[in-house]
Protein backbone atom coordinates (compact mmCIF):
# COMPACT_ATOMS: atom_id res chain seq x y z
CA UNK A 1 0.00 0.00 0.00
CA UNK A 2 1.76 3.23 -0.88
CA UNK A 3 1.32 6.06 1.58
CA UNK A 4 2.13 9.83 1.32
CA UNK A 5 5.70 10.97 0.27
CA UNK A 6 5.84 14.19 2.09
CA UNK A 7 1.99 15.55 2.01
CA UNK A 8 0.01 13.62 4.45
CA UNK A 9 -3.04 14.94 2.29
CA UNK A 10 -1.80 12.28 -0.70
CA UNK A 11 -3.30 9.34 0.17
CA UNK A 12 -6.35 7.66 -1.29
CA UNK A 13 -9.52 6.99 0.02
CA UNK A 14 -8.93 3.02 -0.97
CA UNK A 15 -6.33 3.12 1.11
CA UNK A 16 -7.71 4.96 4.21
CA UNK A 17 -10.19 2.35 4.16
CA UNK A 18 -8.36 -0.67 4.14
CA UNK A 19 -6.46 0.74 6.93
CA UNK A 20 -9.24 0.57 8.76
CA UNK A 21 -10.43 -3.01 8.04
CA UNK A 22 -6.94 -4.75 8.04
CA UNK A 23 -6.12 -7.31 11.16
CA UNK A 24 -2.92 -5.12 11.65
CA UNK A 25 -0.47 -3.17 9.69
CA UNK A 26 3.28 -3.95 8.44
CA UNK A 27 5.66 -1.07 8.76
CA UNK A 28 8.76 0.40 8.82
CA UNK A 29 8.77 1.88 11.63
CA UNK A 30 5.58 2.32 13.78
CA UNK A 31 6.52 5.95 15.04
CA UNK A 32 6.20 7.11 11.13
CA UNK A 33 3.09 4.94 10.26
CA UNK A 34 1.38 5.99 13.92
CA UNK A 35 1.76 9.62 12.67
CA UNK A 36 -0.26 9.00 9.26
CA UNK A 37 -2.65 6.72 11.40
CA UNK A 38 -3.36 9.26 14.26
CA UNK A 39 -4.07 12.65 11.94
CA UNK A 40 -6.79 10.75 9.99
CA UNK A 41 -7.96 9.14 13.23
CA UNK A 42 -7.38 6.03 12.49
CA UNK A 43 -6.91 3.11 15.23
CA UNK A 44 -4.96 0.05 13.57
CA UNK A 45 -2.51 -2.69 15.28
CA UNK A 46 1.07 -2.25 14.01
CA UNK A 47 3.68 -4.48 13.69
CA UNK A 48 7.73 -3.38 12.47
CA UNK A 49 8.75 -4.60 8.99
CA UNK A 50 11.61 -3.60 7.50
CA UNK A 51 14.78 -4.82 5.73
CA UNK A 52 16.15 -6.52 8.86
CA UNK A 53 13.18 -8.43 9.37
CA UNK A 54 13.93 -12.06 10.99
CA UNK A 55 12.82 -15.60 9.16
CA UNK A 56 10.80 -15.89 12.50
CA UNK A 57 8.98 -12.76 11.99
CA UNK A 58 8.34 -13.60 8.05
CA UNK A 59 6.60 -17.28 8.99
CA UNK A 60 4.71 -15.55 11.68
CA UNK A 61 3.33 -13.10 9.16
CA UNK A 62 2.55 -16.17 6.51
CA UNK A 63 0.76 -18.39 9.26
CA UNK A 64 -1.50 -15.10 9.49
CA UNK A 65 -2.54 -14.95 6.28
CA UNK A 66 -3.08 -18.71 6.31
CA UNK A 67 -5.56 -18.26 8.79
CA UNK A 68 -7.24 -15.73 6.92
CA UNK A 69 -6.14 -12.64 8.09
CA UNK A 70 -5.89 -9.05 6.47
CA UNK A 71 -2.57 -7.47 6.95
CA UNK A 72 -1.61 -4.44 4.63
CA UNK A 73 1.82 -3.72 4.21
CA UNK A 74 3.22 0.06 3.77
CA UNK A 75 6.71 1.58 4.07
CA UNK A 76 7.36 4.55 5.46
CA UNK A 77 6.94 6.84 2.22
CA UNK A 78 5.81 5.88 -1.11
CA UNK A 79 5.12 1.77 -2.29
CA UNK A 80 6.41 -1.20 -0.45
CA UNK A 81 8.82 -3.35 -2.62
CA UNK A 82 10.17 -0.39 -4.94
CA UNK A 83 13.13 0.52 -3.70
CA UNK A 84 11.90 -0.06 0.08
CA UNK A 85 11.52 -3.59 2.06
CA UNK A 86 8.96 -5.70 1.21
CA UNK A 87 10.03 -7.49 -2.16
CA UNK A 88 10.66 -10.84 -0.23
CA UNK A 89 7.01 -10.90 1.71
CA UNK A 90 5.08 -10.54 -1.50
CA UNK A 91 7.71 -13.28 -3.26
CA UNK A 92 6.65 -15.85 -0.30
CA UNK A 93 2.69 -14.83 0.30
CA UNK A 94 2.25 -15.06 -3.60
CA UNK A 95 4.06 -18.77 -3.33
CA UNK A 96 1.52 -19.66 -0.36
CA UNK A 97 -1.50 -18.61 -2.42
CA UNK A 98 -2.41 -15.94 -0.73
CA UNK A 99 -3.77 -13.14 -2.66
CA UNK A 100 -1.36 -10.00 -2.65
CA UNK A 101 -3.30 -6.87 -3.80
CA UNK A 102 -1.51 -3.12 -4.42
CA UNK A 103 -2.79 -0.12 -3.20
CA UNK A 104 -1.34 2.76 -5.63
CA UNK A 105 -0.33 5.81 -4.85
CA UNK A 106 2.08 8.62 -4.18
CA UNK A 107 5.56 7.94 -5.84
CA UNK A 108 8.45 10.21 -5.98
CA UNK A 109 9.91 8.80 -9.27
CA UNK A 110 6.80 10.21 -11.43
CA UNK A 111 6.18 13.08 -9.20
CA UNK A 112 10.22 14.17 -10.07
CA UNK A 113 9.75 13.45 -13.85
CA UNK A 114 6.58 14.95 -14.16
CA UNK A 115 8.33 18.58 -12.44
CA UNK A 116 11.63 17.73 -14.44
CA UNK A 117 9.75 18.73 -17.40
CA UNK A 118 12.36 16.37 -19.65
CA UNK A 119 11.01 15.66 -23.13
CA UNK A 120 10.15 12.53 -24.26
CA UNK A 121 7.97 10.20 -22.36
CA UNK A 122 10.53 7.41 -21.35
CA UNK A 123 13.19 7.05 -18.22
CA UNK A 124 15.28 4.83 -16.86
CA UNK A 125 14.97 3.64 -13.06
CA UNK A 126 17.75 3.18 -11.02
CA UNK A 127 16.52 3.05 -7.54
CA UNK A 128 19.34 3.99 -4.67
CA UNK A 129 23.42 4.43 -5.65
CA UNK A 130 24.95 1.44 -4.20
CA UNK A 131 26.84 2.78 -1.28
CA UNK A 132 30.20 1.34 -1.69
CA UNK A 133 30.88 -1.69 -3.97
CA UNK A 134 29.57 -0.91 -7.39
CA UNK A 135 29.07 2.79 -6.51
CA UNK A 136 32.28 4.11 -9.32
CA UNK A 137 30.53 1.38 -11.74
CA UNK A 138 27.28 3.02 -11.01
CA UNK A 139 28.61 6.29 -12.84
CA UNK A 140 30.45 5.19 -15.33
CA UNK A 141 27.61 3.54 -16.70
CA UNK A 142 25.42 6.53 -17.05
CA UNK A 143 25.75 6.96 -20.49
CA UNK A 144 25.04 3.91 -21.36
CA UNK A 145 21.07 4.41 -20.81
CA UNK A 146 19.20 5.78 -23.84
CA UNK A 147 16.76 7.69 -21.91
CA UNK A 148 17.14 9.91 -18.65
CA UNK A 149 18.16 8.09 -15.77
CA UNK A 150 16.14 8.68 -12.61
CA UNK A 151 17.89 7.35 -9.29
CA UNK A 152 17.45 7.90 -5.60
CA UNK A 153 20.08 9.77 -3.13
CA UNK A 154 19.93 10.43 0.61
CA UNK A 155 21.15 13.37 2.44
CA UNK A 156 23.80 12.13 3.79
CA UNK A 157 25.98 11.57 0.29
CA UNK A 158 24.07 13.87 -1.63
CA UNK A 159 27.24 15.96 -1.94
CA UNK A 160 29.13 13.00 -3.12
CA UNK A 161 26.86 12.17 -5.60
CA UNK A 162 27.13 15.47 -6.94
CA UNK A 163 31.00 15.33 -6.64
CA UNK A 164 31.34 12.27 -8.70
CA UNK A 165 28.63 13.81 -11.69
CA UNK A 166 31.22 17.06 -11.65
CA UNK A 167 34.57 14.44 -12.07
CA UNK A 168 33.09 12.53 -14.56
CA UNK A 169 30.23 14.73 -16.62
CA UNK A 170 30.40 18.70 -15.52
CA UNK A 171 28.42 19.47 -18.99
CA UNK A 172 25.59 17.90 -18.49
CA UNK A 173 22.68 18.64 -17.07
CA UNK A 174 21.16 17.40 -13.83
CA UNK A 175 18.00 17.91 -12.40
CA UNK A 176 17.41 17.57 -8.58
CA UNK A 177 14.49 16.92 -7.09
CA UNK A 178 14.40 17.76 -3.04
CA UNK A 179 11.77 17.04 -0.18
CA UNK A 180 8.78 16.28 -3.14
CA UNK A 181 5.25 17.46 -2.11
CA UNK A 182 6.76 18.67 1.29
CA UNK A 183 6.61 22.36 2.26
CA UNK A 184 10.18 23.18 1.12
CA UNK A 185 9.56 21.24 -2.39
CA UNK A 186 11.70 22.14 -5.12
CA UNK A 187 13.91 21.11 -8.57
CA UNK A 188 17.10 22.30 -8.98
CA UNK A 189 18.10 22.39 -12.61
CA UNK A 190 22.07 22.87 -13.65
CA UNK A 191 25.34 21.30 -14.63
CA UNK A 192 27.30 19.48 -11.29
CA UNK A 193 29.13 22.09 -10.68
CA UNK A 194 26.05 24.89 -10.78
CA UNK A 195 24.28 22.74 -8.08
CA UNK A 196 27.32 21.99 -5.90
CA UNK A 197 27.49 25.99 -5.57
CA UNK A 198 24.11 26.27 -4.64
CA UNK A 199 23.88 23.55 -1.91
CA UNK A 200 27.07 25.05 -0.47
CA UNK A 201 25.99 28.38 -0.49
CA UNK A 202 23.22 27.48 1.62
CA UNK A 203 23.70 23.91 3.28
CA UNK A 204 19.99 23.62 4.50
CA UNK A 205 19.40 22.24 1.52
CA UNK A 206 21.33 19.47 1.53
CA UNK A 207 19.22 18.11 3.88
CA UNK A 208 15.84 16.09 3.07
CA UNK A 209 15.39 13.37 0.67
CA UNK A 210 16.62 13.53 -3.23
CA UNK A 211 15.50 12.46 -6.56
CA UNK A 212 18.23 12.56 -9.15
CA UNK A 213 17.37 12.90 -12.87
CA UNK A 214 20.83 12.30 -15.23
CA UNK A 215 19.50 13.50 -18.50
CA UNK A 216 22.59 12.67 -20.89
CA UNK A 217 21.50 13.59 -24.13
CA UNK A 218 22.83 16.73 -24.97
Amino acid sequence: MATPIGNLEDITLRALRVLKEVDYVLCEDTRVTGKLLNHYEIVAKMKRYDAHTSEKVHEEVIGDLEDGKHIALVSDAGTPGVSDPGVLLVQRARAKGALVEAVPGPSAVTTAVSLSGIAGNQFTFLGFIPHKKGRETFFKNLPSYVQPAVFFESTHRIMKTLESLQKNYPEETVMLGRELTKMHEEMLVGNPAELLDILNVEPVRQKGEFVVIFDGRG
